[in-house]
């Protein structure tokens, strides 16, 4: 894909000033310059060029906000000196991959007093006696050097400034936040189930205490109509009879006063 349309798909509808991490790599370079790139992305701060053929960094237009830029596998051999006029406070710069073959050609990085950490990996200049002493001599702003600082200590694995990962581990925070809000809420919810539980075992105890109570007096009114009907069976046979009568007389005496009253 050519740089100028690789271009316009990276900004996605976006004005170039509103941009701050272009990745252009592995798209096809014109005659190996720069193409597309204007000075209209003012707040670029990370650029990618990784293998797009790339020979020159003459046609870099100015970004005063760049910090890190990416050029590895390309076929840059010099003319480092504009990237000195055009990303002032350069602090991260690979050049790994390219075609740099002399110490005296990273002599323009002088300028860059920001830039913190240079790659030249798998460039010939490596192969030099005393290469790393010699670039930290000529380098002296330079903390590291193909990922080793003066003392041989590895670098860290990423900036966390360049990289944007400081926003990674608030959002990180803010997750476990809510993830621990989240236990709380569950937290809540499973003491209110466990007390509306226990509400309802009182209610059914209360529910069964009731029950038992109501069953004790049905079953002492059932005992004195036992008692009742025992006592009539005592009765001699006669007196029985004559207790009936009386209650028929009773009953019927009952319904001719009611006869009389209609």
């Amino acid at each position: 894909m050519e740089m100028k349309k690789r271009l316009t798909l990276e900004l996605r509808n976006k004005k170039p000033g509103e941009v701050k991490e272009l990745v252009l790599d592995n798209c096809r370079s014109d005659d190996g310059k720069i193409v597309g790139l204007s000075s209209d992305f003012e707040n670029l701060e990370f650029l990618s060029m990784i293998n797009i053929n790339l020979l020159s960094v003459s046609n870099l237009p100015k970004l005063n906000k760049l910090r890190k830029l990416e050029l590895s596998d390309n076929r840059i051999s010099g003319g480092l000196e504009v990237l000195a006029e055009r990303t002032p406070n350069l602090t991260h710069l690979n050049l790994s991959g390219n075609k740099i073959k002399d110490i005296n050609t990273l002599e323009p990085l002088k300028k860059l007093p920001n830039l913190h950490s240079l790659d030249l990996f798998n460039c010939e200049v490596t192969m030099l006696i005393n290469y790393r002493e010699s670039v930290f001599t000529l380098l002296p702003q330079l903390t590291y050097l193909d990922g080793f600082d003066a003392d041989d200590q590895e670098a860290p694995d990423s900036d966390p400034e360049a990289d944007g990962d400081g926003l990674e581990d608030e959002y990180e925070n803010g997750e476990e936040g809510e993830e621990e809000d989240d236990d709380d809420d569950e937290d809540d919810l499973d003491e209110e189930v466990i007390d509306d539980e226990e509400d309802e075992d009182d209610d059914l105890e209360g529910e069964e205490e009731e029950d038992g109570v109501d069953d004790e007096e049905d079953e002492e009114e059932d005992g004195e109509d036992d008692e009742e009907d025992e006592a009539d069976d005592d009765l001699p046979r006669g007196e029985k009879r004559k207790r009936n009568l009386e209650d028929e007389g009773e009953e019927d005496a009952e319904e001719e006063e009611d006869d009389e009253d209609d």
